[in-house]
Order: C-alpha cells, then structure tokens, then sequence
C-alpha cells in the first residue's frame, strides 16, 4: 500500500493507504481522544468518544474504525466534535459511581483524564443508575459494575490474549453490565486469574484484591517476624508508580524503601528462581534420560496453572511438579530458615511482592499449606507496593541504593534474573540442562532462539548427543496450539516453557498499568522492561543456577541434592482437575 494525502485541521498530512484517521492523526501528531480502543484489541468504536468531523459525511464519524481516503477534509476539534465528547463522557458519568477520591484508580484512570480534558464539571445528567454487582469472591480480582463503562477492552483482552472469552456484556439497553455468564463469580466460572483485563480496564470496575493493610498489620504485631521477597519484574516495572521511564531499574531503591517500611530481612526471590531451575532442570534430565512423561512444561506461572486445570486436564502429567520460586523460597524460609534461627515457623510471615495477580489465589492452594503453615502469607502487586511505599511517606525517587539482605538467601544469579521474561525460564533452565548432562562450563549461553516478547518462540538445542526441542509461548492463545498437539500426542518437543501473560511477567497483570495511549502509541514497553532483566543478567559475574553458592550450600545443609524427599516434600505440589464453572 502508498501514502495517500488528506488534511487535517487546516493541515495536509500523509499517511498509509488503510489506514484509520485515528492512525492518521497520531502518525502526525495530532490528538484526539479515546476510550474504549486498544490498538489490535478492541477496534469497535463503540464509545464514540473519538468522534470527528469528515467534510462531506452529513454524521460525527468514529475515527478509531473510519478509513482514510485521498482529499479527505477532517476537523478533529471542531465545535460539533467537542461537544459531542463532552455529551459522550457525561452521559457515562452519570451511571458511574463517583467515588473518585476514594477509588483503586484515583489520578491513574483513564476516565478522569478525559473529564479534565474536555472540562466535564456538573453532574449534567444526573438520575437512576444500573444496579451494579461487586463480585469480591476470587483471591485475587475484584469486580465493580458500578465503575463499568461498558467500553468491552476486559471482554476483548481475555478473548484475543488467553482464548477465554468469560466476560461479555449482559442484559440490553439501561441494564447493560460486564461479567462471567450469569453474573457468576470470577470465582465461579473459568477465570484463570491473570489480570489481563485489569490491566485493560480503563477505570475501577476491575482491580487486584489488596492485601497491604494485612502486611501492615503483620509488620506491627510484635509476635510476627516479617519477611518480604520480590519479584525479578518488579524492579522492571515498580519505577513507573513514581514517574520514572518506563525501563528504568529501581532494584537498590526498591529494597531501601522495603528496609524503611521495616521488614525483618528483604530478599530476592531471584534466590527462588535458582533453586527452581536446579529442581526443574533435574526433573527434565530425569524425565529425559528415564523415560519420563515428555514434553514437560514449565509450572511457575499460576495463571497457566490455573488454565490447564480447568481447559487442559488430559495433560496435567506434563506439567513439572516444581512450586513456583516465591513459593519455593517462602517454603524453604518456614523450614530451613526457621531452624537456623530458632524460631516457630506459625511465627513467620512471608510477604511476596510480585508482577501477577494470579499469585494470590496459589499462596491459597491447599497444596501450598502444610500443618495449617503457608508458604508465603501475602502476596502484593507491584501497584500495591507502590501505594505502601507511598502510604509511609518515603521519598521514592530521592533514595540511595541498598542491598538485599545476604545471609542464606542473599546470593542469586543471572539466570534467576531473567525469569520475569517470556522465555527466561527456558533459558535459564537451558543454562544447567546442557551443562549437568554434558560434564561441562559452556561460555556461550545466550539462547537468543527463545528470547523476544511476542509469539512463540521455538529452538532446537544439542544437549550432549541428542537434539531437544523447545518451544516457549506466552500467553493462552499462544499456547493452545501446541497444547492441542500434546493433547492429541503428536508434539514434537521435548520441553515447553508457557507463560499466562504476553510477555512474560514483565507484563504481568499486577504490573504498573500502561495507558492505552502508551500502548496505542506503538512503544513496545514490554521489551523495555525486559531490557532490564536481561542488562542485569549480562553484568552477573555468575549466570547459572548451578553455580549459586548459597543454593548448593542448601543442599548440602539441608535438602541434600535436587530432587531429595525433603526437595519434594517442601519445593514440588500436584495439580487437579477442576470444573470450568462451580
């Protein structure tokens, strides 16, 4: 396709052939608002909130779904367009709950933006509302039609990110809501608890279950011996709750303001993701070289865990048994560590901070409970530990780096980093497979094959004399091809890395959100917070979990070797099937 010319606002500009005149417009710098479009998501027009002025065309057009041909006149501002807007964002501000100053979104929603930019000031239609619903039942999203816009980006993200589709719109017309089939629970009904579409929504209506007021609590009972951990795409991502780009790393003042906020010892679950890799990546030599059940697929993401449950049952053998490294370290910390300070493991309360939401409902499993005693005790966002460290008044942005604490856990490697991107755990878990199996210390370890934040990824690695292939996909969508072909025993690979959210953890769904005008902008951010991790990686004197000190040191303490009953006991689980709708 070329160029073709059109004007805009007195302007002549270009732009591709098939293009929208939203794209045009953007493309040139000029700016029209938007609420319910996602670029590649959802492409309806159905807010109309994008409305523009086309010469010749007797109606306000939508221009996020309107073509662009040669000669056309467009006035994006014109005095019909702005007070179409305006009519437009008041008509869905009076059926939305008005709580501003108290709501999850306050200052980060997308709707308040647009009552500020086009001077929304009076309640101008002001009457009955829908009959809203507040599903709080799942561990970790909650649902609030009273916030609900009715833009569907919820609806269309969970159909063209996981292949789901468990919210749609409801009833017709005044009584219009979103939500599962009958208005069912997200708890009810088969939501595997990404929180893809939190990060869609443009307001409140959908929002990560807090838990920051239950850590407070813990850290000031004098009883609790409070640790916290976190997540290696937190420190990718936390930066962006305080300003900063998006892509800048924040690890030292993450841990500053954690050691402010009084926490007993701060860790990294990078620690966990070495220990995983040494759990996982004995279990696939086992499977490997004993005949175990192949493909085996990665089990750290419980979004996707809580997907194959549900969808995939028939291959729930294919999955490792390994727990997911917070859960590891938090298991390993109310054993190993208890013993090793003497104290009672009911007295100690693990807090994780991580990049998912999914992460709420697994520290709930009853497998990840043993003698009434959680693994892990909380699990924060990294939204929310942005809002803790701003509920105890720190000055992010002013602090001076710190470290993690070093004792037992203190020690972790590039290959423990890298987990937060698609493709890390496959990498990282390459990084020993092919070292252990072959006798060897490979230098070159880059697998740039299974790397990048799109798609899936595929490769073919030489781990001593046999050729393993692996794929690596990220996101449900992604993956269900290939689960099909496990499913109908035909796949061709050995071993399988799959992630719930595109992107990896980077782009979790308890990430710092990203405006859909960054996103629509085209900014790849997920590859700009997967930079981080993988700049991390690259400077590590030590960048394979094998060669973490304090890992084999808790082997030889305590676990024994990977795999050991004590291993399996406190660092592997099992899965159940489950029914999609309860």
């Amino acid at each position: 396709m070329g160029k073709i010319k059109l004007t805009i606002n007195g302007r002549i500009v270009e732009a591709e052939e098939g293009s929208t005149i939203l794209e045009a417009a953007r493309i040139n710098g000029i700016h029209i608002p938007t609420l319910c479009f996602l670029k590649g998501i959802c492409e309806k027009g159905a807010c109309r909130v994008c409305q523009v002025e086309v010469e010749g065309v007797k109606n306000l057009c939508a221009s996020c779904v309107y073509p662009i041909r040669e000669g056309m006149v467009v006035h994006t501002h014109s005095k019909a367009a702005i007070e179409a807007r305006k009519t437009i964002v008041e008509l869905i501000m009076s059926n939305h709950s008005k709580d501003c100053l108290s709501c999850i979104r306050n200052q980060n929603c997308e709707l308040q933006k647009l009552c500020e930019e086009l001077g929304v000031r009076t309640d101008r239609f002001a009457g009955e509302k829908t009959a809203p619903t507040l599903d709080e039942v799942s561990p970790g999203i909650v649902r609030d039609t009273s916030k609900c816009v009715l833009c569907g980006r919820c609806i269309e993200t969970c159909r063209h990110t996981q292949g789901l589709g468990i919210l749609n719109f409801m009833e017709r017309g005044f009584n219009t809501k979103v939500g599962p089939v009958f208005d069912k629970s997200l708890a009810d009904v088969n939501c595997m608890q990404c929180g893809q579409c939190v990060n869609a929504c443009p307001v409140g209506a959908l929002f990560e279950k807090e838990e920051i007021h239950q850590v407070i609590d813990a850290l000031n009972d004098t009883k609790k011996h409070v640790i916290v951990q976190t997540a290696p795409a937190v420190r990718a991502s936390l930066g962006e709750e305080f300003g900063l780009p998006i892509g800048t790393n924040v690890t030292g003042k993450m841990v500053a303001a954690l050691k402010l906020i009084g926490f007993e010892r701060v860790y990294d679950t990078n620690f966990g993701a070495d220990l995983t890799i040494m759990e996982e990546g004995y279990e696939f030599i086992d499977r490997l070289t004993n005949g175990g059940v192949l493909p085996m697929i990665t089990s750290c993401s419980p979004g996707w865990i809580n997907y194959c449950e549900t969808e995939y049952p028939e291959i729930l053998d294919h999955l490792s048994s390994c727990k997911s490294p917070h859960m590891m370290l938090g298991a390993i910390v109310k054993s190993y560590y208890a013993q090793q300070h003497d104290l009672d493991p009911k007295d100690i309360y693990v807090v994780s901070i991580m990049p998912c939401v999914a992460k709420k409902g697994e520290k709930e499993r009853p497998q990840m409970i043993k003698d009434d005693i959680k693994d892990v005790d909380a699990v924060l966002t990294t939204r929310e530990l942005g809002r803790l460290i701003k509920m105890y008044g720190i000055d992010f942005n002013t602090l001076k780096d710190e470290a993690f604490d070093q004792d037992l856990f203190g020690e972790y490697t590039g290959a423990g980093v890298i987990f937060g991107a698609s493709g890390g755990v496959m990498e990282a878990a390459l990084r020993t497979v092919v070292d252990v199996v072959g006798h060897q210390d490979l230098e070159k370890i880059d697998y740039q094959q299974v790397r990048g934040v799109e798609g899936l990824k595929e490769a073919t690695i030489k781990v001593n004399d046999l050729e393993v292939r692996v794929a690596v996909a990220q996101s449900m969508q992604v993956a269900k091809p290939i689960l099909d072909q496990i499913k109908a025993g035909t796949s061709p690979y050995h071993f399988i890395e799959v992630m719930g959210c595109p992107g990896g953890c980077i782009n979790g769904g308890g990430q710092s959100y990203v405006s859909a005008k960054i996103k629509n902008s085209g900014l790849n951010y997920k590859s700009l917070r997967a930079k981080v991790l993988y700049s991390q990686d690259a400077s590590m004197t030590k960048r394979k979990s094998h060669q973490n000190q304090q890992v084999l040191d808790l082997y030889k303490n305590f676990l024994k070797e990977p795999n050991s009953h004590l291993a399996h006991e406190l660092l592997h689980t099992t899965y159940t099937k489950k029914p999609r709708y309860r």
